[in-house]
């Protein structure tokens, strides 16, 4: 039954495996920034503005540790999937176990020195002044949970590898659930503040790497290994390394990207400017989970074809999920242009919050019906095993576009600088991308 699954991949028709693939991706990812979204709302409502601050200050550290299990997970799914797709099981069985090991071993490397260094990190992110105290608490706590969080969605990827969609999705709704229960309890109930948030999302993250377990344990999961898969070997870690360094990449840039918003923004407006790109930098994580959806639900099925030597339905594919990711992106556009000021309200009742940030959102979402072709372009690449071209068109819009845009246009045009460096990054990456996958399916998918 789980064989028969996977190969579903190459068999069924490509709009409706699609739609089965991305609809759970989609919902789980919608349940995730449904969590953040109301998170956020929780604390800037029961606990105060600074508190949304102080956690997007927190975000870049577990974030990057995280996206290591993410890097993983999705560099080993890329093998997983052609390997499964090539009726190749051995090599999927070695590269699942080898993923776990290095997991384990990365994410514990990067938290000690993240706790030992907190007091240099949480300033050097932004975490200055009234932020520093509830930042340095919410940091602690999660920290020590991120290594089940990096687990986690090392797991997930490679569920979504083996053609179980609706597992993954609910390994997704799991911890959003959990946290926002543990939310009310601890912090509207309890009164903990900062500690309580922490402590809610760090139990999230427990009880979804238990879901994780489970599901590779259960018979529903044709991945079993053994102790001896967990051995590390040099070839399979190479080819781990070789595509999850993009995602890491990525994420990385995230990261980086949210310690120069959250100081730049610091220094034009102090902690309030900090709150605006919070408010906005949740939407965008809720807003585009449909996007990001199609986006995850098109790479086992891209892996899997491109593995069986089946291109027709990997050009079906890619233009299948670019057509329904910019109806989608539009669909979204529309929402934050005639929404924006009552979105900022259910965030917080500060009147100056809730008049800058409308505007900035505008901006930021402004090229949200293109950016599709980007995501799914250098997704593709990374489907397919080309580490490359998927490493320099994930990092093209925010590593190669995006941070120089906000570290020059600022100097000249001040908070507004900041705002347009979006679109404008969203536009020239996605021109990009769309001249490389072009060329590229001309040149191999014929």
């Amino acid at each position: 039954m789980a064989r028969k699954n996977s190969r579903e991949l190459g068999e069924k028709p490509i709009g409706k495996l699609l739609i089965q693939q991305a609809l759970p991706a989609s919902v789980g990812i919608l349940v995730m920034s449904l969590n953040v979204l109301v998170d956020t709302i929780f604390v800037g409502n029961w606990i105060g503005p600074i508190a949304i601050a102080a956690i997007n200050v927190v975000l870049p550290v577990s974030f990057f540790i995280a996206a290591l299990g993410m890097a993983i997970g999705i560099g080993g799914s890329s093998i997983i999937s052609r390997a499964l797709g090539a009726e190749d099981q051995p090599k999927a069985l070695k590269t699942f176990g080898n993923q776990i090991t290095l997991t384990i071993l990365l994410a514990i490397a990067l938290v000690v020195p993240g706790l030992i260094f907190v007091d240099d990190l949480i300033p050097a992110f932004g975490g200055k002044g009234e932020i520093f105290d509830p930042a340095k608490i919410y940091y602690i706590i999660v920290l020590c949970g991120v290594p089940f969080l990096a687990l986690a969605m090392m797991g997930n990827n490679v569920i979504r590898a083996e053609g179980k969609p609706r597992f993954a999705m609910t390994a997704m709704i799991i911890p959003s659930v959990v946290n926002l229960i543990l939310d009310y309890i601890l912090i509207n109930q309890l009164n903990m503040g900062m500690e309580g948030a922490a402590l809610a999302t760090t139990a999230s993250y427990l009880c979804c790497l238990g879901y994780i377990i489970w599901f590779f344990l259960s018979k529903n999961s044709e991945l079993k290994i053994s102790a001896a898969h967990f051995r590390l070997d040099f070839p399979i870690l190479k080819e781990i390394s070789s595509l999850g360094v993009v995602t890491l990449a990525r994420q990385a840039v995230v990261s980086v990207t949210y310690l120069l918003m959250n100081n730049i923004l610091f220094d034009l407006g102090g902690a309030e400017l900090v709150t605006v790109y919070a408010i906005i930098a949740r939407m965008l994580m809720f807003a585009l989970f449909p996007v990001l959806g199609v986006t995850q639900g098109f790479l086992p099925i891209a892996g899997f074809n491109y593995g069986a030597g089946k291109y027709p339905r990997v050009r079906k594919s890619i233009n299948t999920a670019i057509l329904y990711s910019c109806i989608m992106g539009l669909m979204i556009f529309l929402g934050i242009m005639f929404f924006a000021p009552g979105i900022v309200r259910i965030f917080t009742s500060e009147a100056s919050i809730i008049e800058q940030t409308p505007s900035a959102m505008r901006w930021v979402f402004a090229a949200i019906p293109i950016v599709a072709v980007q995501l799914i372009g250098a997704a593709y690449f990374q489907a397919i095993g080309k580490a490359v071209p998927a490493f320099l068109l994930t990092l093209s819009r925010q590593g190669f576009i995006f941070i120089p845009l906000i570290l020059i246009l600022p100097i000249y045009y001040g908070e507004i600088g900041v705002w347009i460096s979006f679109p404008i990054a969203d536009v020239l990456s996605t021109i990009v991308t769309a001249f490389f996958l072009n060329r590229e399916i001309v040149k191999t998918l014929k």
